[in-house]
């Protein structure tokens, strides 16, 4: 694959899937515009997140914020059963109020450097029960069907959120990471807005100009500068939803010009940028 991709779409404010797979598949490098829920039911799966690895187990929370590279190994031939939620970050924003936010617990996540939450017996708990719920009401067409699924959903959200906070959790460690890597993901994040070359990145981490571009396409699958626009192009989207103007966006982003901005931004969300709020 020359390129990574964008997999997955979100027409709703969510959605939910119960996906299993009973042969080995192979998966490339994607990441989504939107945030992603996955809890692993069965299988023996390795999961991939910004150079970060995670050795699974059956009810592991897996928390994949928008903008983020990752990718399922298959380790075997076991069944790899799941369900997988995808949130609009806009929807989310819609419930960060003074008193409770319920992006919470992604947040949580980054500063906890990790991405997968294990909670002890959590089949055996609300929140998942609330999730059996939630996964039944997508076929249900009775009265007023479409405000119980977003009820399900924000009880899921909180429930999920309350499990966070009550600290009864652990967070998974990634197992074999490249360290290298990163620190070169952590390098080009910190100093997104900032002007950013593979000379630059050469010059910090003491790589030659190839060896970097061959490990980092080779780690991510992404190429350096492929990598670097689609994050600022994630920010300018949510800059501009959070009420930035586009002029201000085009810099508060890392671009030098507007037009680079505009094409790049158009290319990317199919939209022009004044019309990002239409976007998750």
């Amino acid at each position: 694959m020359n390129k990574f991709e964008k997999l997955g779409y979100l027409d709703n404010d969510f959605k939910m899937f119960h996906i299993i797979d009973s042969q080995r598949k192979d998966y490339e490098f994607h990441y989504h515009d939107f945030n992603k829920i996955m809890i692993l039911l069965r299988g023996n799966i390795n999961y991939s997140i910004e150079g970060k690895n995670y050795l699974l187990k059956p009810y592991d929370i897996v928390l994949v914020n928008a903008g983020e590279i990752h990718r399922p190994s298959i380790l075997d031939n076991s069944v790899y059963e799941r369900i997988i939620i995808y949130v609009s970050t806009q929807f989310l924003d819609g419930f960060t109020k003074q008193e409770y936010d319920l992006a919470y617990c992604f947040e949580h996540a980054k500063n906890e450097h990790s991405n997968v939450l294990r909670i002890p017996s959590v089949d055996k708990g609300k929140l998942y029960q609330v999730c059996l719920e939630l996964e039944h009401s997508f076929a249900d067409n009775g009265f007023a069907g479409e405000l119980y699924k977003e009820i399900l959903f924000l009880e899921f959200m909180i429930q999920l959120n309350r499990t966070v906070i009550s600290n009864n959790i652990s967070y998974l460690d990634s197992a074999n990471g490249n360290g290298k890597l990163l620190q070169i993901l952590n390098y080009i994040n910190d100093h997104l807005v900032e002007e950013i070359t593979i000379e630059q990145l050469s010059a910090h981490f003491y790589l030659s100009r190839f060896y970097l571009m061959h490990f980092f396409k080779e780690e991510t699958g992404y190429t350096i500068g492929n990598y670097i626009t689609k994050k600022r192009l994630l920010l300018a989207k949510s800059l501009i939803q959070s009420g930035k103007t586009i002029t201000e966006v085009c810099y508060l982003s890392g671009f030098k010009n507007y037009s680079t901005f505009s094409r790049a931004f158009k290319k990317e969300f199919n939209t022009v940028p004044k019309n990002a709020q239409l976007i998750d």
